[in-house]
């Protein structure tokens, strides 16, 4: 479904600066549309294994990210999820691809849905829908998945890179309607109150502004965006929480209940359910979440960098 927020192709993008983004965007599409999905994954796993030669940064980030949230794994155990994480930032490269190019019913023939009805029964009381999500590496499917069953409106960060931004706003509203800037906080009330579906993952480290510190995995002050509540708080908004899980012979799309008594109008409390949400989702997965990223930067006053 296409929106007519979509920005129009320009002739500026086919400026020489950008041939090297356009080259790579036909690669992966090529790719994506010519191989089986099994050979796909195969290929995704060995890019990130290779991967972790080069983005040596990134692999000491994920190491300490383990090392902090799940302490209760032995060395071994989590230099095995690594390596795990890393093969999954590879098959991500396709599932991109897959996300932006794939038609309707190549996506549908590898997902399985699981938690409709929740959709149908906020849908059928005209009640706003807030996705609660978080980055797992599946994120662009999740979105093209659930855009499927009920089009909905993604919250993104738009890319500098005009080439980039124009492939990322088509290709994620590919079954969907349309982006809100992350930044977009009325665009993103204006959505919730037209009973949209509204595509929310808070599990970043955002900084101080807006942030409380709770626990997050083992992480005791972790901090976290009191956004999700704000947005719940919308009138006639429930709170449903949406992953997407790989799985040996697919996808599995799992839409859960609504969030019962949130938000309860504490921030804390509301950021620690969130989180206890969020934390039992990936569980369920752990080497497909974005472990990348540095989760825990942010401290409390006076408290040392983890990192």
């Amino acid at each position: 479904m296409h929106d007519s927020r979509l920005p129009p192709f320009r002739a500026a993008l086919l400026h020489p600066r950008y041939a090297l983004n356009w080259l790579g965007l036909c690669l992966l599409w090529l790719l994506v549309t010519l191989l089986p999905w099994r050979l796909q994954m195969a290929l995704g796993r060995g890019l990130g294994r290779l991967s972790m030669n080069v983005l040596k940064s990134r692999v000491k980030v994920a190491r300490r990210n383990l090392e902090l949230a799940l302490p209760e794994l032995t060395l071994a155990e989590r230099e095995h999820l690594l390596r795990g994480n890393f093969e999954s930032v590879g098959c991500a490269v396709f599932e991109t691809g897959m996300a932006w190019f794939w038609p309707h019913w190549r996506v549908r023939a590898l997902t399985r849905m699981e938690g409709t009805e929740h959709v149908d029964a906020a849908a059928a009381k005209g009640q706003g829908m807030l996705l609660l999500s978080a980055h797992f590496l599946t994120l662009e499917l999740n979105a093209r998945q659930f855009g499927l069953y009920r089009p909905g409106v993604g919250v993104y960060r738009p890319n500098t890179n005009p080439v980039l931004e124009y492939a990322q706003v088509h290709g994620r509203c590919r079954s969907n309607k349309y982006l809100v800037d992350r930044l977009d906080i009325k665009g993103m009330l204006r959505a919730l109150r037209a009973g949209d579906a509204l595509w929310y993952a808070p599990d970043h480290d955002y900084g101080r502004h807006a942030s409380v510190f709770v626990p997050f995995f083992a992480v005791d002050k972790a901090a976290t965006i009191t956004g999700t509540a704000t947005l719940a708080r919308v009138k006639h908004t429930v709170t449903l929480p949406c992953f997407t899980l790989r799985e040996k012979d697919g996808y599995r799309l799992i839409i859960q209940p609504p969030l019962a008594g949130f938000p309860t109008g504490d921030d804390e409390a509301d950021a620690i359910a969130g989180n206890r949400v969020l934390e039992a989702a990936i569980r369920l997965a752990p080497e497909q979440y974005m472990w990348l990223h540095r989760r825990f930067k942010t401290t409390p006053r006076g408290v040392a960098s983890r990192y």
